[in-house]
């Protein structure tokens, strides 16, 4: 494959390649907010998208090598999306990968990766277990409890604020997104 990767063709590489459905939903969320957070921006939403949707391309692929996470998909990706984004791709996991997170884009793809999980982890406490009733100061609250959903990494959520953005708005933003999507990530 060869050219530039529409979102059919995104999705349907994501199936190929993953597995677990828990997953799958992860990469629709990080997609959503993505979308968002460019749409804010006035950035491409179709190439902030689709770098949400496909930064887990090679989780499964590279899970007894995490030090390799990232860097696979971006070779999985080669020629079908801009260097900027398969880079952005590369340096979500660069605590890893020793890929230096330098660019907004970079920044918010993994803090946006990271926030999906907090996001997730407030939904269940309620007793529907849907974003609905989630409110984002109640994702912000939980955000400084470090004993609630201990694997979210609050540093990496954090780095939204050297793209601009305050904590709060941020939260928002990622919230509203996938809100927006609910029933697509079961939620």
């Amino acid at each position: 494959m060869t050219g530039p990767i529409d979102r059919d063709e995104a999705l349907l590489l994501l199936r190929e390649n993953l597995g677990n459905e828990n997953l799958i939903r992860h990469c629709l969320a990080t997609e959503a907010v993505m979308r968002t957070l460019a749409r804010d921006r006035g950035e491409d939403q179709d190439l902030w998208g689709l770098t949400g949707l496909l930064h887990d391309l090679d989780y499964e692929r590279t899970a007894d090598s995490h030090d390799r996470h990232g860097l696979v998909a971006g070779e999985m990706l080669e020629g079908r999306l801009p260097e900027e984004y398969l880079r952005a791709i590369k340096a979500h996991n660069g605590e890893n990968n020793g890929v230096e997170r330098i660019s907004d884009l970079e920044h918010l793809l993994a803090a946006g990766e990271s926030i999906t999980g907090l996001i997730v982890a407030v939904a269940l406490v309620y007793p529907e277990q849907k974003l609905e009733p989630v409110r984002s100061g109640s994702v912000t609250k939980r955000m400084r409890m470090t004993a609630f959903a201990r694997s979210v990494p609050r540093e990496t959520i954090m780095e939204c604020e050297k793209a601009g953005y305050d904590l709060d708005v941020f939260v928002r933003l990622s919230l509203d997104a996938m809100k927006g999507i609910a029933g697509e990530i079961g939620l």
